[in-house]
């Protein structure tokens, strides 16, 4: 089969179009072949080595750990799942380094398996994965909220969405807009407002702004009730002007800031403020399945998808443009980037 693979950290070009076997799947494993893979910061951070040497020597490693396709076969005490099931994964690449997506076919426990609802397409189940289960758990973590999703679970809530146009925001307008949520997103231009608006936004504030809460409590005059977070450091001093007491800042990045992020005590004392960072390699599996089994009710409702009419322009590249894919993720294009591993059907 074709593979994707690096042997060490390092720029896209250290990935390489390769041949390797395919595996048979173990006890409590399945096979699928992948149809659609994609790629999230996650994967080209680790690629790149994070706090890695550049050029630093790794096991053989295929890329990316969304994706979405089609169970070719099932080892022993397997059940649930047969060949032919359409299936999206869940963090395939966590497994091991021969686990990722970006490549024609990927051998995984079960538990990383979620069937695809009638409805939804391959472009979903691969589009949706990381994002999504980041969006999902950030709308569950706060004290007077829900833990699950469910149409009606954040009825008369306000939720402030920090980064609209990006992959995470936009899972979260909308997981929150099928959970009854008011959602308000920030957009730094014209053009992200759009998708924002797309994804359901109903309230969309362009940044930098300084009088950015002042118009946040326009539309939330009691204060917002949950923030996620995209760029931590940056906005830190604006959720102590639009939380409400007990509100929630549920932050996944630190997009453009320093590394360091500075909290007033005061104002977030006063407050009753509470903060959650959040990553899913550590949330723990009953929080992944959790997220899994309400993304995959929010995408047989029909709520949730990738696509331009979503506000989630598609940007698709084939199996031996991996390398190119990767760089036009880190180069910060706006969208879903895809790679076409397999045929559908």
């Amino acid at each position: 089969m074709k593979a994707i693979v690096y042997r060490r950290h390092g720029g896209p070009e250290v990935l390489e179009l390769s041949e390797r076997a395919v595996a048979d799947p173990g006890p409590g494993e399945v096979r699928v072949r992948i149809v659609v893979s994609a790629v999230n910061p996650t994967d080209w951070k680790a690629r790149g080595g994070l706090r890695a040497e550049p050029g630093a020597e790794v096991p053989e490693t295929v890329p990316d750990q969304d994706g979405a396709g089609v169970v070719d076969a099932v080892g022993p005490d397997v059940t649930g799942f047969a060949p032919g099931d359409r299936v999206w994964l869940i963090l395939a690449g966590a497994y091991g380094p021969a686990s990722g997506t970006a490549q024609e076919y990927t051998v995984l426990p079960a538990s990383k398996l979620v069937r695809l609802p009638d409805g939804a397409g391959f472009d979903d189940g691969a589009g949706l994965g990381v994002p999504a289960l980041t969006a999902h758990r950030a709308l569950t973590v706060a004290e007077d909220g829900p833990s699950r999703l469910s149409p009606g679970a954040l009825a008369g809530r306000t939720v402030l969405v920090s980064g609209g146009a990006g992959a995470v925001g936009n899972a979260a307008i909308q997981l929150g807009r099928w959970a009854g949520a008011t959602v308000i997103a920030t957009v730094s231009s014209a053009e992200k407002a759009a998708l924002a608006r797309a994804a359901g936004a109903q309230h969309v504030l362009r940044y930098p702004d300084p009088e950015l809460g002042a118009r946040i409590r326009e539309v939330a005059p009691d204060g917002v009730d949950l923030v996620v977070e995209v760029a931590m450091g940056v906005n830190a001093k604006l959720h102590t002007e639009v939380l409400r007491p007990r509100g929630t800042v549920a932050t996944y990045g630190d997009d453009r800031g320093t590394g360091t992020v500075s909290l007033e005590f005061g104002p977030n004392l006063m407050l009753n403020a509470r903060y959650q960072f959040l990553v899913l390699y550590t949330v723990g599996e009953d929080k992944l399945r959790a997220g899994a089994e309400d993304i995959t009710a929010a995408l047989a409702d029909g709520a949730l998808g990738v696509g331009e009419e979503r506000g989630v322009p598609i940007h698709r590249f084939p199996l031996a443009e991996t390398a190119k894919a990767h760089a036009a993720s880190e180069d910060g294009i706006t969208g879903k980037v895809l790679i076409d591993v397999s045929p559908a059907g």
